[in-house]
């Protein structure tokens, strides 16, 4: 496979051009970027570089991409890195810092001439900041191992980009402009550098006379990207909301051998979960209210897109046993039926459901009562298999995959996948005759606690991504146990995802959809004003001001002196009244003060009137907003956060949106 240069000097020829020059490759090519045009080629060997260059004062360690946004095109580098381990030889590394260098000359990232290009320039800052990015110049990360050794012969003269898996290629739109300009001519592979949004861990243990290894990959998929309020269900390519493949490694020494090096391992095995959003049109909308509003769409092609993206997986991971672990009273019921009514009406091949209510069966901490569920999934479990290579030879094949969802796909789903994986793992040791057939995992404190604590932190930074705050119940992944302690750790968890979502959650989206080339801007930042400003209503912009000076007036008239009783209480009366009325106007229109995404809101979901369920119908005032909707109109949309008046988006679609 094509190596990847690991360090870039990079020289600024003024106004003219951008040369990346690799470090300690005597006699490599260069690669230049013409400012001004946006031409991306290959110099010669051992060309001088200009006297007006100027070194930059970093180091680059890979060059993420070129995004487009509406007044110049941006060249985004990776200026920092961590070693996060080595996986089969190979060092896998974090990104940890970036610049943004814009194409234009007349361009300046630290003070933007338009405000709406500062806006998207801090977006694209704010996203590659913000997640936990992962690559590696010699190894595919965003592949598992059996995708690689099955592919290897035909892989071998390829580059990584090439080999890489398009899900999982996170920078794959932002490098569209290299991959474009990379021919037979002037192959610029090794400037091409993919990059996993996910998690890596690696830990070495000693067992019973034996050395081996437990990595844990998680590839986040960066379609139907984004978080987690804001990002639900499946779109018309039958991709899901908050996918996600976990592969675990086993990596375990043998005898000494001549014919492999010391960092290969002689027995090597993967064990590959996914988990996803239940792919049919639903969402939660929010109004403020802790709960959201439940929304589900019985749209004509609802059996389409699950059965494209079932049909996908299939292909992908061989049969699938579906796991869904929401409740099957209350808010999360309706979910449940209509997957449930969808699964039967499709009655696909190679597709089992398995339902098991967590909170159910769990409650009172009983958190053995997960045994019910593994106990039910041992067939499954022992037909699918995991991948096993001894000495390069494949002994097993992974034959199928437990596809694994809640609501949000994150808490109860990282109980449920660690549970799994334990057993796998269990099973792979005593194969190997590491362990005996009568222990398990647990029955080794250093063993249970390197799983333990690498299923955990693999459990809060998918959360993080996702929700905005560490995972719940990962007291449980930790220790073993459910305390008191990990439950009040759950409640501030709770109320921080709470805020997040509703408060923050908006630009979060907008960097997703935005780097990802869901939203493409125009080239005029003037047709995108709406970005920045705020076109609500002044009563609705206001209220938070009311509210917030009645508060004042209350605490300082707590510590004025007392003259009279009576006229203190007066007083108190008037402004508690003002507080009470400004704070119910904002429950009522609690719409107008989520932080919506701005680049392409959710209006389709807010206003369906279609067929379908709907819990409520909060947020929109006493009598619901002004505004009638038919099911395929197009609609006035408003609020804050992008939902902005004049914009029009019709029913029951998701496109790709140009401002």
């Amino acid at each position: 496979m094509k190596p990847i240069h690991q360090s870039l000097n990079l020289y600024i020829d003024g106004d003219e051009a951008y040369t990346f020059i690799p470090t300690g490759s005597a006699g490599a090519h260069s690669l230049t970027i013409q400012r001004a045009t946006g031409e991306i080629y290959l110099d010669q060997p051992n060309t001088t570089i200009p006297s007006s260059a100027q070194r930059y004062h970093k180091t680059i360690y890979g060059i993420i991409g070129i995004i487009s946004l509406s007044l110049s095109d941006y060249v985004v580098v990776a200026t920092g890195r961590e070693l996060r381990g080595h996986l089969m030889g190979h060092e896998v590394y974090r990104a940890t810092d970036f610049d943004v260098l814009p194409l234009n000359p007349n361009i300046s990232v630290i003070n933007p001439p338009h405000p709406v290009e500062s806006h998207l320039i801090a977006l694209v800052r704010s996203h590659w900041h913000g997640g936990h990015f992962l690559f590696s110049y010699e190894w595919d990360i965003t592949r598992r191992l059996q995708a690689q050794w099955f592919a290897q012969e035909e892989d071998a003269t390829k580059a990584i980009w090439e080999t890489a898996d398009n899900r999982f290629f996170w920078n794959r739109y932002m490098q569209t402009r290299l991959i474009d300009a990379s021919t037979a001519k002037q192959d610029l592979s090794p400037f091409i550098l993919p990059v996993m949004y996910g998690t890596f861990d690696i830990r070495s243990v000693f067992l019973n006379g034996r050395h081996f290894q437990i990595c844990l990959i998680s590839r986040r998929s960066r379609f139907r990207a984004g978080t987690r309020y804001f990002r639900r269900g499946i779109d018309q390519d039958g991709h899901v909301a908050n996918f996600n493949e976990t592969e675990q490694l086993l990596l375990v020494e043998g005898p000494p051998s001549a014919t492999r090096t010391p960092d290969e391992y002689a027995y090597k095995m993967s064990f590959v979960q996914i988990r996803g959003s239940i792919p049919m049109y639903w969402a939660e909308v929010n109004t403020l209210r802790y709960k959201p509003d439940l929304q589900i769409m019985d749209l004509h092609d609802t059996l389409d897109v699950m059965r494209l993206h079932l049909q996908e997986q299939v292909a992908l991971y061989g049969e699938q046993a579906l796991v869904n672990l929401i409740n099957q009273k209350g808010h999360e019921k309706p979910v449940k039926e209509a997957y449930e009514r969808y699964l039967s009406e499709l009655n696909l091949p190679k597709v089992k459901y398995e339902y098991f209510d967590f909170h159910t069966e769990c409650k009172h901490m009983r958190w053995d009562r997960i045994s019910v569920l593994i106990e039910r999934l041992q067939e499954d479990l022992d037909r699918q298999g995991y991948f096993y290579l001894a000495d390069s030879k494949p002994i097993k094949v992974q034959e199928g995959i437990v596809r694994t969802n809640c609501m949000d796909n994150l808490d109860r789903t990282n109980v449920v996948q660690a549970t799994l994986a334990k057993r796998v793992l269990a099973q792979q040791l005593r194969t190997l005759g590491i362990i005996q057939e009568s222990e398990g995992v647990d029955d080794y404190e250093t063993l249970s606690k390197e799983f333990r604590e690498m299923w955990a932190d693999h459990a809060d930074l998918i959360s993080k991504a996702y929700g905005g705050s560490g995972a719940l119940k990962s007291d449980f992944t930790r220790t073993n146990k459910r305390t008191k302690k990990g439950l009040l750790e759950d409640g501030v968890k709770s109320v921080l995802r709470y805020l997040k979502n509703n408060m923050f959650d908006g630009p979060r989206q907008d960097g997703f959809d935005l780097v990802t080339g869901a939203w493409i801007p125009r080239k005029n930042p003037s047709l995108a004003l709406h970005l920045i400003t705020d076109s609500r209503p002044l009563v609705t912009r206001s209220m938070p001001v009311v509210a917030y000076f009645a508060l004042f007036m209350i605490c300082a008239g707590l510590t004025l002196p007392r003259t009279s009783d009576y006229n203190l209480a007066y007083y108190f009366i008037i402004w508690i009244s003002v507080l009470s009325a400004a704070l119910i106007f904002i429950v009522l229109y609690g719409i107008d003060y989520v932080s919506w995404p701005r680049l392409l809101p959710p209006t389709d979901v807010i206003w369906y009137n279609g067929p379908g369920y709907r819990s409520a119908d909060n947020g929109k005032g006493i009598k619901g907003w002004p505004i009638r909707v038919k099911n395929g109109d197009k609609i006035p949309t408003r609020g804050r956060g992008g939902l902005n008046g004049g914009e029009e988006i019709e029913m029951g679609t998701m496109r790709k949106r140009v401002d």
